[in-house]
């Protein structure tokens, strides 16, 4: 999968394409990463990429044509690898807020242009001319999109074919299925007091999914009510919680 990040600090991408899972899948080839820096297309001797708002206020606003240059060679790029559908993605406070279907969505992309904004944002002109989506990653201000890009990109490189070495790993993670995730344990069996749950060690493989689905469904429900209400459940999920009310 082809990823463009546009943005003034790209070393900043080295915690994607050099550490864990994503640097694994870069090394692999599994996903190529771009960096593309703005000023690269800005022009006078200074690269300015900011100007002062119209209108006035505080901050300084990111311009609109240093922008539009780097997306259009972004988009160069991504025609080079071989990628046809290569949405446009703009991190922002104000776009709705990634989640996990939002991810499986993503995963289907040929790739993705990621413009990161700074500063108090973007010539609104360039968003309206050259983004196609707007994404959070919640309700609070970071300095710049760099963050959330990052996020956004380990999100979802984690789910390409065969970029986890347990692919059934990625399937049991939380919202995957519109449940959190249940609690998990490792050795030693006794840690200060508390043990390991016996159905975990008993090697019975349908009460530990029954088990584990109960303690999803019940953690779900005490700490993200609204989630249960949205979850669509199989025939045996439905019988293990009428057992467990009966």
């Amino acid at each position: 999968m082809y990823f463009a990040v546009i943005t003034l600090f790209p070393e900043m991408f080295e915690a994607i394409t050099a550490y864990g899972i994503s640097g694994r899948a870069a090394k692999r080839e599994l996903i190529q990463v771009d960096c593309i820096n703005p000023r690269e297309f800005a022009e006078g001797n200074y690269k300015r990429v900011d100007e002062r708002p119209f209108g006035g206020g505080p901050g300084m606003v990111m311009m609109a044509e240093p922008l539009s240059k780097a997306i259009q060679h972004a988009k160069q790029l991504a025609k080079q690898a071989g990628c046809v559908h290569v949405p446009v993605v703009y991190m922002s406070p104000q776009g709705k807020t990634l989640n996990e279907p939002a991810v499986q969505q993503f995963v289907k992309y040929d790739g993705l242009i990621v413009l990161c904004g700074r500063y108090e944002g973007v010539d609104e002109r360039l968003i309206q001319k050259y983004v196609d989506q707007e994404w959070s990653i919640g309700d609070y201000v970071l300095s710049g999109g760099e963050l959330p890009a990052m996020v956004l990109l380990d999100s979802i490189i984690r789910r390409l074919p065969n970029a986890m070495s347990d692919e059934q790993s990625a399937e049991q993670d939380s919202f995957v299925d519109g449940l959190l995730d249940c609690p998990q344990y490792t050795k030693p069996d006794h840690f200060e007091g508390l043990d390991v749950p016996e159905v975990l060690k008993s090697g019975h493989h349908a009460n530990i999914e029954k088990w584990r689905f109960l303690q999803r469904y019940q953690r779900t429900q005490q700490r993200r009510p609204e989630l249960v209400e949205q979850v669509e459940l199989t025939k045996q999920q439905k019988k293990w919680l009428k057992d467990l009310e009966s």
